[in-house]
């Protein structure tokens, strides 16, 4: 369905800095006690102690440390770890059943197998995709004297593909037909990890750009490249790399000082990317997921005015039924705070969007529905 017009570009303003989170450890039992509690941290009635293991997207790395912290001081006894592996890896991890969810930019992909394994490993239930926060993709580069760069998709994937490898080549020109461009060597940089990151930014190019391979978290060996681990591990690489491009969170990008390229949408307008330009493309979204399976499909090619066209959306996946009690039990409680007022507005300031309202209706009912 589509997000209805109400949904304000509101839900989507907030300040975009984010600062790279560290990686938790990843040990400890779950348990849990039914002992009367006030708490105001998203749990049932009842306190609530043992712990949650979970890993995936690194880009929601520090979305879960907010949450984390506003939901252990409403439960000390809970202790949540989160290995920031990359959602190639998460996903993989919930499907093994070392982790009760799995952090990801993009759903269970079909092709994969992904969603049947997922479903396997639940037992009782299904696996479902919940969306939690918006996450704007950027493509940062590093040349130095040369201001708001502007690249249409089909440039985009001529550089990722290594068609185009010099910043003064004719395609680029004609992107930015008054800029001084010099003959600097392009240096792309991928995700050299499975990462939704990289999902979402080749399902932009496939479907824009005339991208020759399939979307996929793993990079194409074909399309060559450097290399670089995580979306950290990206904003590392270019703010060093004279020459360098790459994609990542708008977060990131900002944390790290990067310059951002304006991307030309569906109508051939060259759009800064802002909380303002990314909602536009997310109100464009369709829930293609059913029952309380909130996939989502994105149009990389809206021709909206003032649509910024690389949008991520960062799920939760876990088992609707089918988790040990322990885990349902504190997965649901943690999952009912990141989905509610208090959990969407801490991603104010952080570098992320709160979910449009509707979406997070449909979010909090599918939460309310796992035992």
């Amino acid at each position: 369905m589509k997000y209805a017009g109400r949904l304000a570009v509101a839900a989507i303003a907030g300040v975009l800095s984010l600062a790279a989170c560290g990686t938790d450890d990843n040990s400890g039992d779950n348990t849990a006690s039914s002992a009367p509690s006030t708490s105001s941290g998203g749990g049932d009635s009842a306190a609530l102690s043992g712990t949650i293991n979970a890993a995936g997207s690194s880009a929601q790395a520090n979305a879960i440390a907010e949450w984390k912290k506003g939901f252990q001081s409403a439960n000390s006894g809970v202790s949540i770890n989160y290995q920031p592996s990359g959602s190639g890896a998460g996903v993989q991890a919930f499907i093994q059943g070392t982790v009760a969810f799995a952090g990801s930019d993009s759903a269970l992909k079909d092709d994969k197998g992904e969603p049947a394994q997922a479903d396997a490993r639940c037992k009782t239930g299904k696996a479902i995709n919940l969306p939690m926060v918006i996450g704007p993709v950027a493509v940062v580069y590093n040349l130095p004297g040369v201001d708001n760069l502007q690249l249409s998709p089909a440039t985009i994937g001529g550089i990722f593909d290594s068609k185009i490898t010099k910043w003064d080549d004719a395609a680029i020109k004609k992107d930015n037909p008054d800029a001084q461009l010099p003959s600097t060597p392009i240096q792309a940089v991928h995700r050299s990890d499975e990462s939704g990151t990289s999902d979402n930014f080749t399902k932009f190019l496939k479907a824009t750009a005339g991208w020759p391979y399939e979307p996929a978290k793993a990079w194409p060996a074909e399309a060559k490249g450097q290399g670089a681990k995580g979306s950290d591990g990206i904003a590392q690489t270019v703010k060093s790399a004279e020459g360098s491009i790459s994609y990542v969170e708008l977060s990131f990008a900002e944390n790290s000082g990067l310059s951002k390229a304006k991307v030309a949408n569906g109508s051939g307008e060259f759009v800064e990317l802002t909380p303002e330009s990314a909602a536009k493309t997310v109100e464009a979204a369709e829930v293609k997921g059913t029952g309380n399976d909130l996939k989502l499909s994105i149009d990389y090619a809206t021709k909206s005015a003032g649509a910024y066209p690389i949008v991520l959306v960062t799920y939760e996946i876990t088992c609707e039924k089918g988790l040990s009690a322990e885990d349902s039990k504190l997965v649901k409680a943690f999952l009912k705070y990141t989905a509610s007022d208090a959990g969407q507005s801490a991603l104010t300031g952080l570098g992320y969007a709160p979910l449009p309202a509707s979406l997070l209706t449909k979010v909090q009912t599918a939460v309310e529905a796992i035992s």
